[in-house]
């Protein structure tokens, strides 16, 4: 197989949680183009239809799906669905997170609710996916788990505590479903740097505090959102096929320094 062929996800099905919108919608376009079934899933319909329409002008097939990673319900929904529509599930990449208002700040003053739901959707949401995932992956003979964390997994950030909580851990617990689920199952981790999505508008609009992210990014600049997309395509692929327990860094160099 040439090197460009090991890229190929022609016959795959593959779900993103968090899929329909910035990182997650550029993970599933990108999944897409590389040949994947794609099926990208969040708690808004319109945003599911739009990613459903996106996915498909790539010559795939998908489904419009909704899905709250809090809800055990909707997580088995959506992984049934989906393997009764295209006979089984070969890639899944868990994509949604939040970071509220709420949890924000010194640790004495985060709200224990903002600091609840930030680990019920990133931390646990993730692992509800991966418990549901489980047997499905095992069946294919191509079953990649994909987690997305950030660089707030691999050092700290200031006054994002519980953030910085939830990404530690997804890192953690994918390394150990990574020895848990070897050779059947691949399980890798990204974690990106700062991002140009709808999530750091406000972030971005601050002169001070972009410059600050600017100037601790040896890159010079945020990524875009599709500058995503080929590490997952990556790790889910051939190409990747003695890859697994990793975190693949993609943070413009803020973590070298």
């Amino acid at each position: 197989m040439s090197i460009i062929d090991q890229f190929d996800l022609t016959g795959r099905v593959a779900i993103v949680t968090g899929g329909t919108r910035g990182i997650g919608l550029a993970i599933a376009d990108g999944l897409a183009a590389a040949g994947a079934t794609v099926v990208p899933t969040s708690r808004t319909a319109s945003d599911v239809e739009a990613a459903r329409k996106r996915v498909e002008s790539h010559g795939v097939e998908s489904l419009a799906i909704l899905t709250d990673v809090t809800d055990d319900g909707d997580i088995e929904s959506l992984f049934e669905r989906t393997a009764n529509t295209f006979g089984g599930i070969d890639i899944v990449v868990n994509n949604a997170g939040v970071n509220p208002s709420a949890a924000l700040g010194c640790p004495e003053d985060v709200d224990s609710e903002g600091y609840d739901v930030t680990l019920d959707v990133n931390l646990r949401g993730a692992f509800r996916c991966t418990q549901e995932a489980a047997p499905y992956l095992n069946e294919s003979d191509k079953g990649s788990l994909i987690n997305i964390a950030s660089v707030g997994g691999v050092v700290g950030l200031p006054r994002q505590h519980p953030y910085v909580a939830s990404k530690h851990g997804l890192v953690g617990m994918t390394k150990s479903i990574a020895l848990d689920w070897a050779p059947e199952v691949r399980a890798n981790v990204i974690a990106p740097g700062y991002v140009a999505t709808d999530l750091t508008t406000e972030l971005r609009e601050n002169d001070k505090l972009r410059q600050s992210i600017i100037n601790r990014t040896p890159l010079d600049r945020f990524a875009d959102p599709e500058e995503l997309a080929g590490p997952v395509v990556f790790l889910a692929s051939d190409a990747a096929s003695y890859v697994t327990g990793t975190c693949l860094t993609v943070d413009g160099g803020w973590t070298s320094k």
